[in-house]
């Protein structure tokens, strides 16, 4: 998978219920349909591939850092992985910071694939399903899928930035369906900062 910036496991102990998922369906204009629905549709190579050898180690040197304080949520190291791998590449295909995706999923669903909230809401970044209806195949179950997930969730973040002319927080409540209230943004930006490491954080 080309890492430009182009824009466009269940828990078996009792977990919390899954926090957000309140999206508010919208009319979309005709031409933001099309764009969305293009960018939900078009396939990924089916592994990362980088422009550079540094762009390579810059992935690297994230993962190294990233990964070991995923561990505790996501023991199993090929899932782990896995999930890394993908986040990174659907956050810059959306032009967003992987560190503001963990953030949003940590907040979301804290880190369940296949939480559901009380509003339907589906997934690691708790799309609700009538966004496969407006722009995908109407099949709410592929919400539960990895790279599916983060795609939905990645471009619709990405649309509501485009929507809020770059405004985080107010983007970030209409992911949520509280624009203009600061709970939910604070907890989402709160959960980034926790998440973008430096470069000589320790592991764990």
């Amino acid at each position: 998978m080309r890492c430009a910036a182009v824009w466009l496991g269940v828990s078996l102990l009792a977990p919390r219920p899954a926090r957000a998922g309140r999206q508010v369906e919208e009319p979309l204009a005709d031409a933001v349909r099309t764009a969305l629905s293009a960018a939900i549709h078009r396939a990924a190579p089916p592994r990362l591939t980088f422009d550079s050898p540094q762009a390579h180690s810059a992935h690297q040197r994230w993962r190294a850092r990233v990964g070991p304080r995923l561990q505790r949520r996501m023991p199993e190291a090929a899932l782990r992985e896995a999930f890394l791998d993908t986040l990174w590449y659907e956050s810059a295909r959306a032009g967003l910071e992987p560190a503001l995706v963990l953030g949003l999923i940590e907040v979301e669903s804290g880190f369940r694939k296949y939480a559901i909230s009380s509003a339907g809401a589906r997934g690691l970044m708790q799309v609700m399903p009538f966004w496969v209806r407006l722009i995908g195949d109407g099949d709410a179950a592929r919400l539960f899928h990895l790279q599916t997930n983060l795609r939905f969730g990645c471009v619709i973040l990405r649309h509501y930035l485009d929507t809020e002319r770059g405004n985080l927080f107010l983007a970030l409540g209409r992911y949520n369906g509280s624009r203009g209230q600061a709970a939910y943004p604070n907890a989402v930006l709160a959960a980034r900062k926790r998440w973008d490491l430096p470069a000589d954080a320790p592991a764990g």
